[in-house]
């Protein structure tokens, strides 16, 4: 099971959805972040390799604020 930004990511879903799960990302970031990645869309996240899981996370670290840091920067606005 694939852990990104501290969310496991559901079994068996498709990637461009399984990472909707992740706080801050929706159909069109996640889709965004797999082509800067070099990830299939259509990859099922149980298929997902270790070295597209760290692709992955340093696009979401780089250019994405998500879960805790974008729930607090909310809660201060």
């Amino acid at each position: 099971m694939a852990r990104i930004a501290g969310v496991e990511l559901p079994r068996n879903k498709r990637m461009e959805i399984a990472l909707t799960y992740i706080y801050g990302i929706g159909r069109t970031s996640a889709l965004k972040i797999l082509a800067e990645a070099n990830v299939d869309p259509a990859t099922n996240s149980d298929d997902l390799s270790a070295e597209d899981q760290v692709h992955i996370r340093n696009v979401i670290d780089q250019s994405h604020k998500v879960e805790g840091d974008l729930r607090r920067e909310i809660q201060q606005n």
